[in-house]
């Protein structure tokens, strides 16, 4: 969780009242207009809200304070967190605003056609959306199927590209391997075994080749032979 401060206008009340902070800083520390602290200083603004120690809540420390009263140009910067508090874990399709809405089919369409192997809980997750509005889009029977046009969720601002990486790593954890269709190194024994027969015919070929010119030379000597007759 981001280290914010807490309750800004009761903590701007508490340090006008107690403090000899500049307006502006008080403004800064507690992300309001210099206006608004004289407001509240004026009696103004804020009236009834109970002002709040910083120092209590463990989010600025008196020395920090004093530095910042001996030097105006000085800003107040938040104390780290003691405690960190965990982020809470969405449960359930994630919110969609109104005015995206009516993008969600359009980004579920680009869902099912581009990461076929999203399951309908984990484009629920992305786009907030039900299963039963999936199972429509995904068998063209939705009642706007014809007018849809796949459009990526993360342009659309529907999920971030975290989490969409995130839930395609998952799918792809999750799927069977596919076969090897490549081709694989023989065994070293069938390796051998055409290395001899490679040799053998090799050889063959030498005696084949061998007998022929012996064949063609005693044929030229019975020319000979002949022509001297």
């Amino acid at each position: 969780m981001a280290n914010t401060l807490l309750m800004p206008k009761a903590t701007a009340v508490w340090l006008v009242d107690n403090t000899a902070l500049s307006f502006d800083q008080i403004a800064q520390f507690c992300s309001l207009h210099p206006l608004e602290v004289k407001a509240i200083a004026d009696g103004e603004a804020a009236q009834g809200i109970k002002g709040m120690d910083p120092m209590i809540s463990g989010q600025l420390t008196r020395d920090e304070i004093a530095k910042a009263e001996a030097d105006q140009n000085h800003r107040l910067k938040l104390s780290e967190p003691k405690v960190r508090v965990p982020e809470t874990k969405r449960k359930g399709p994630r919110y969609t605003p109104l005015s995206k809405r009516q993008d969600r089919p359009n980004a579920i369409l680009w869902l099912v056609r581009n990461h076929p192997e999203l399951k309908d809980a984990q484009v629920s997750r992305l786009v907030g959306t039900t299963k039963a509005t999936i199972e429509q889009i995904r068998d063209r029977k939705h009642w706007n199927a014809a007018n849809l046009t796949p459009m990526d969720p993360v342009t659309l601002g529907l999920c971030s590209q975290i989490d969409l990486d995130l839930e395609v790593s998952r799918a792809s954890r999750d799927k069977p391997a596919a076969p090897s269709t490549g081709e694989t190194l023989l065994p070293a024994s069938m390796t051998e075994r055409l290395e001899v027969n490679q040799e053998q015919n090799e050889e063959d070929r030498e005696l084949d080749a061998n007998a022929v010119f012996a064949k063609l030379s005693s044929l030229k000597n019975r020319n000979q032979d002949e022509d001297e007759e």
